[in-house]
């Protein structure tokens, strides 16, 4: 039976990734604007869909495409891509309780809504392909683990760092 956060657990992650969005604004200079040109969601396991779910990653991201219904697809700004970060609660959940008492779901939870924002913003700005072949994603982990890791330096404490040093490039 798979383990999902509880709502003890759900507000961290709403926070988690309030703390992200201003981590990766203040890393990139941009604007609050700016990121919220960037559509994403979160959603948790419980609210996933199938093709969501992902085995052996803390976190999966789709990308979805809305088209404005009737429209002729003439107005770009009727038609846009948006993300979907999918947690993956039993996988985040079995590598605190894992490493208990040293990994806290704090800091895991930041480290991974950081990395996904970062790829958000990638792949929205095209500096990175969302349909990249396996080589150039592998690449793109490597680069986004750098940027996370950077991104994360105003705050990293020693909860923080052991997520580091034990987690990067597992997504």
């Amino acid at each position: 039976m798979p383990l999902y956060f509880s709502a003890a657990q759900m507000p961290m992650t709403k926070m988690a990734f309030n703390d992200a969005e201003n981590l990766v604004s203040r890393h990139f200079r941009l604007s609050e604007g700016q990121f919220k040109k960037n559509k994403y969601d979160v959603k948790t396991l419980a609210y996933l869909d199938e093709q969501e779910i992902k085995e052996g990653a803390f976190a999966h991201l789709c990308k979805y495409s809305y088209e404005k219904p009737g429209g002729l697809g003439g107005n770009s700004e009727d038609n846009f891509d948006f993300y979907r970060v999918c947690l993956q609660d039993n996988i985040i959940l079995d590598a605190v309780q894992r490493a208990n008492p040293f990994i806290k779901l704090s800091p895991l939870m930041l480290y991974i809504a950081v990395h996904e924002l970062i790829h958000v913003l990638r792949f929205n700005s095209g500096e990175s392909d969302f349909n990249a072949d396996s080589e150039e994603k592998e690449k793109e982990e490597s680069i986004v683990d750098n940027l996370t890791r950077a991104a994360l330096q105003p705050v990293k404490g020693h909860d923080l760092e052991i997520v580091l040093d034990c987690f990067s490039s597992n997504f």
